[in-house]
C-alpha cells in the first residue's frame, strides 16, 4: 500500500497561520518519525509527501526528509509556476528524481486564478519534464477547473481530496455533476483523501462518505483512483486506522485487482514510483 497524500511540518505559528485555534491538534510538529508508526500499524509501505507551504524552502524541506526516510517514495513540491524562469528551475529540479510533481493551493486563490495565461503556460511546461500536477480546489471552484482542463492537454492531473465536496451540509448535487464532467478527461485522476474533514468533524457518518465515494468510483473507475490519508490534517476528524478501515469496508466486494490498483498500483503509475 502507498499513501499518496501526507504532510510534514515543524509548526510555525506565523507561517502556519492557516492552522486556526480550533485545529489545536495540528499545532505541533508532524514529521516522518511520527507517521512511520501509523504506516507500519496499517501495513502501508510508503507515502508521497505533499507541500503544505508555498515556498521553495518547503520543497527543499521535503527533499531532505525523503533523503533521510526511504518510505517517502515521492514528493509533490511547490514552485512558482508563473515565474518566467520556470523552465530553468524545472530543469534543475529534474535531477532530483524524488520530485514527482507540483501543487499550488488554488483553494485559497481568487476566482480566475487557474485561467491566467502565465499560470497555464507554467502548467504546459510540466509536460516536457514528466511532472504531475495536483489540483487542490473546493467544490465551488469546479466549473473553473473544467474551463482550465479544456485549455491544457495530456498533462497528468490529480484532484486532491475529491475536490472537497460540501459534506457538512450534504449538498453534493453540483459537485456530482462537475466531477462527472471532469472525469471524462482520461488524463485526470482522483485521490481518496480529505473527505472526513469536509464533514462535521465530530458527527460525520459512514453513509455520507460512501455516497461521495459512489460518485467518485462511478466517474473515475478503479483505475484512476488513488488512496491517500491527508495525515495529519485527518486527525481533526478521526485517525489513520479509522480512515483506512473505512475505505477497506467500502471496497470489500471489489476484486483483488481493483484493490491492488486503488491502494498501490495507480500510485506507482501516476507518480512514477520505483
Amino acid at each position: 500500500m502507498i499513501d499518496t497524500h501526507v504532510h510534514f511540518w515543524q509548526f510555525d505559528p506565523i507561517r502556519d497561520a492557516w492552522i486556526a485555534d480550533e485545529m489545536a491538534i495540528l499545532r505541533h510538529d508532524y514529521l516522518p518519525n511520527t507517521l512511520i508508526t501509523e504506516l507500519k500499524a496499517n501495513q502501508v509501505q510508503g507515502c508521497v509527501a505533499v507541500q503544505a507551504d508555498q515556498s521553495i524552502k518547503e520543497t527543499e524541506f521535503l527533499i531532505d526528509l525523503a533523503q533521510q526516510n526511504s518510505f517517502i517514495k515521492g514528493i509533490v513540491g511547490w514552485i512558482d509556476l508563473k515565474n518566467p524562469n520556470l523552465d530553468e528551475q524545472l530543469a534543475t529540479y529534474s535531477k532530483q528524481s524524488i520530485i514527482k510533481g507540483w501543487r499550488h493551493i488554488v483553494q485559497a486563490e481568487p476566482t480566475g486564478f487557474l485561467l491566467q495565461q502565465d499560470f497555464i503556460q507554467g502548467i504546459n511546461s510540466l509536460k516536457s519534464f514528466n511532472y504531475t500536477y495536483d489540483i487542490l480546489v473546493k467544490h465551488h471552484q469546479l466549473t473553473e477547473v473544467i474551463d482550465f482542463l479544456n485549455k491544457v492537454e495530456d498533462q497528468p492531473f490529480i484532484i486532491d481530496h475529491c475536490a472537497k465536496p460540501d459534506l457538512k451540509n450534504k449538498e453534493i448535487e453540483d459537485w456530482t455533476k462537475n466531477i462527472r464532467i471532469i472525469a471524462e478527461q482520461k488524463h485526470v485522476f482522483c485521490k481518496l483523501s480529505g473527505l472526513l474533514t469536509e464533514c462535521d468533524w465530530v458527527n460525520w457518518d459512514e453513509k455520507t462518505i460512501f455516497n461521495c465515494l459512489d460518485v467518485i468510483f462511478e466517474s473515475f473507475g478503479s483505475d484512476r483512483i488513488l488512496f491517500g490519508s491527508d495525515w495529519p490534517v485527518l486527525l481533526l476528524a478521526s485517525n489513520y486506522t479509522n480512515w483506512i478501515n473505512l475505505l477497506k469496508k467500502y471496497t470489500k466486494d471489489f476484486t483483488a485487482a481493483q484493490k491492488q490498483a486503488i491502494f498501490n498500483d495507480n500510485a506507482v503509475k501516476f507518480y512514477n514510483i520505483n
